[in-house]
């Protein structure tokens, strides 16, 4: 068991830091809310939060303070560290995002013109969120709204497009993919740019749409997670991976080891590459650090879905 680990697993003990799900009452949403626990969270950032099975985890970079709650998923962090957005699903299975201040312990649901949204991502400015919306028309697309709750706009609504997995390529561009095709939105949700799969990265790299993709190295290099290569028995198809591709060269380098499932990706604006994945049998995954080069460790023994803040 890894060092960080072990000292969330016994500062999670000490703290007994749950978070409980109650009934909002807004009844639109009908969403549940979580309530955060009493310990005094004043003056700490958190670096790092993941998923641990049913449950989030969030740390400090000294990884002495943290907090755990169950009932919610999709752990995003701003590049401060002092808030988490989350997903919390209700009895009916609809889906909605709520922001909670780490240090005060405020708590609130986004607004969004839908019942059923999920997967928060922050701008690197943190005066945005982008996430996944379902419309009217049942289209998912991409949703918008600031940091106070307000301004929520729906990018590219009148489309039939269905967009998948949105990530920022700046502090005032989104990128999100159909399958077929990676788009960038400018922050009034108009499309700006269109680039083919077949032509960006080639035939060899198949898209699903939790397959994400983010710009690093001052958007010289794209970090994306693919299924690639032969099939796996234990997967019934193939197995996913991260690549880093050189945007001019369009040199590849794969980032998971061979070997591996990745189930989730996450790069901060510092160009720091979190992953989770398994290895045969496929039955437990781990989080896994690298650096643009592929120098990997291990940071958390059991987890998915990690987030990060700035160092």
């Amino acid at each position: 068991m890894t060092k960080l680990y072990s000292l969330l697993a016994v500062a999670i003990i000490l703290c007994l830091a749950i978070f409980a799900s109650c009934t909002s009452n807004n009844k639109e949403q009908n969403a549940q809310k979580a309530v955060l626990d009493t310990v005094s969270l004043s003056g700490k950032s958190f670096a790092l939060a993941y998923q641990d099975g049913q449950k989030i985890v969030a740390t400090s970079i000294d990884t002495m303070k943290q907090i755990s709650f169950g009932g919610a998923t999709d752990p995003s962090i701003p590049l401060d560290g002092n808030k988490l957005a989350y997903t919390v699903t209700d009895s009916a299975g609809k889906r909605s995002i709520w922001i909670a201040d780490l240090e005060n312990k405020s708590q609130l649901q986004v607004h969004a013109d839908s019942k059923n949204y999920y997967g928060a991502v922050w701008s690197a400015d943190g005066v945005h969120i982008a996430f996944s919306v379902l419309n009217e028309k049942n289209i998912w697309k991409i949703g918008l709204v600031k940091n106070d709750n307000t301004g929520f706009i729906m990018l590219d609504d009148h489309s039939e497009t269905y967009v998948n997995s949105p990530t920022w390529k700046s502090k005032t561009e989104i990128v999100a993919h159909d399958l077929n095709n990676l788009y960038t939105f400018n922050l009034t949700g108009e499309i700006i740019d269109t680039t083919p799969f077949k032509n960006l990265i080639g035939a060899a790299y198949h898209i699903a749409g939790d397959n994400i993709f983010f710009y690093a190295n001052q958007g010289k290099t794209i970090i994306f997670s693919a299924y690639f290569g032969p099939g796996v028995p234990e997967l019934h198809g193939k197995a996913n991976a991260v690549f880093a591709m050189d945007l001019l060269s369009k040199d590849v380098q794969r980032i998971s080891p061979n070997g591996m499932n990745v189930s989730n990706l996450f790069v901060t604006a510092d160009d720091r590459i979190f992953f989770s994945g398994a290895e045969k049998p496929f039955t437990e995954s781990k989080i896994y650090f690298s650096d643009l080069n592929g120098h990997i460790k291990t940071i958390v023994d059991k987890g998915t879905n990690p987030t990060g803040a700035l160092k």
